[in-house]
Parts: C-alpha cells; structure tokens; sequence
C-alpha cells in the first residue's frame, strides 16, 4: 500500500502543481481583456489576436485546473445527506463515486474528444478569423489533457480512500490536506 501511497501522493503533487502554475493564467487573462477593452473604447480599435488570447486563457484555465479543484474538493456537491454520514461512509461515497462517475465521464471525454483533437493536429488548425492566433490545434490538444488529469486525480482520490478504509492513513480522503500547497 506505501507504493500506492506514493503514488497518489506524486498524482496530488502535479495536480497541485499545475493549478499553481495555472492560477497565473487567470491574470493574463484579466490583464488581456483589460488591454481589449482599453483599445477598444479608448483607441477605437480591435486586436483579434489579443481577444483569442483571453478566450484562449479561460479555455486553459478551466480544462487544466479541474483535477487541482478536484483534488481539493472544490467541486459543486450535495451534501445534504453524506453531511450526517460517518467518515466510512463518505469515503465509500467518494470510492463508488469516482469508479461509476468520475471514470466513465473521463472515458467518454476522451473518447468523444480525440477525432476532433486528431483532425485539428492533423492540419495544425489556426483561427477563423483574420489576424487570428494560429495555435487552435495546441488548445484542442487541452482537451484531451482534462480527461486524462482527472482521471488520475480520481485514482489519488481512490487510492486515498481505500488507505484509510483499510487502516493505512487516519487521514479521511475529503479531509486530507487542507492548505493547497
């Protein structure tokens, strides 16, 4: 079980990482919608490029840090009944949860994503637009990087549940680490 541990502790670890490294996108987004709307209403002009360039970042953002956010339980739930359940339970919740929902929905993104992605690489598809950016084909490969982190993340998620079902961590899994670093 140590190995497993390991494991899930290095998964943890990356996910972390990465929703670090991409909480700076956040203000390079702001900082380039703030430059569109200074150039729009003060210079009367547009930059198609720059305007890409914050879809681009809210794209990013949102597909790279879903596993941080999973692994630190800030996910949308229901609590209204697991709330008075005991931390067994809830980490029985958590288990059945990840192996009939999170897996299968990781699967299925995947799967459903990777024509679309392989067809955009393929052509090296760039923007619609004029003066658009030419990297389309690099944020369509994201989408295939979301499934994947949150797959893994599932599995730290799992791993950590069955060590403290079986014994091997007192640390409840939806408990675990509370400061994100």
């Amino acid at each position: 079980m140590s190995h497993l541990m390991g494991l899930a502790k290095w998964i943890d670890r990356c996910n972390t990482w990465i929703g670090h490294g991409v909480a700076w996108l956040t203000l390079a987004m702001v900082l380039s919608t703030f430059a569109v709307v200074v150039l729009r209403y003060l210079f009367h002009t547009g930059w198609i490029a720059l305007q890409e360039v914050g879809v681009y970042l809210h794209a990013l953002v949102f597909m790279l840090a879903a596993a941080y956010t999973l692994r630190f339980d800030g996910h949308v739930r229901v609590d209204v009944l697991s709330q008075r359940l005991s931390p067994r339970a809830k980490a029985w919740i958590e288990l059945l949860g990840v192996a009939l929902l999170l897996w299968p929905t990781c699967i299925f993104l995947f799967w459903i994503s990777w024509e679309y992605v392989a067809a955009s690489w393929a052509v090296r598809e760039g923007s619609r637009e004029a003066g658009g950016l030419n990297g389309v084909w690099l944020l369509k490969g994201v989408m295939l990087a979301l499934p994947v982190q949150l797959g893994l993340q599932g599995l730290a998620q799992v791993i950590h549940g069955l060590g403290f079902l079986i014994g091997a961590t007192r640390e409840s899994p939806r408990h675990r680490e509370a400061d994100h670093g």
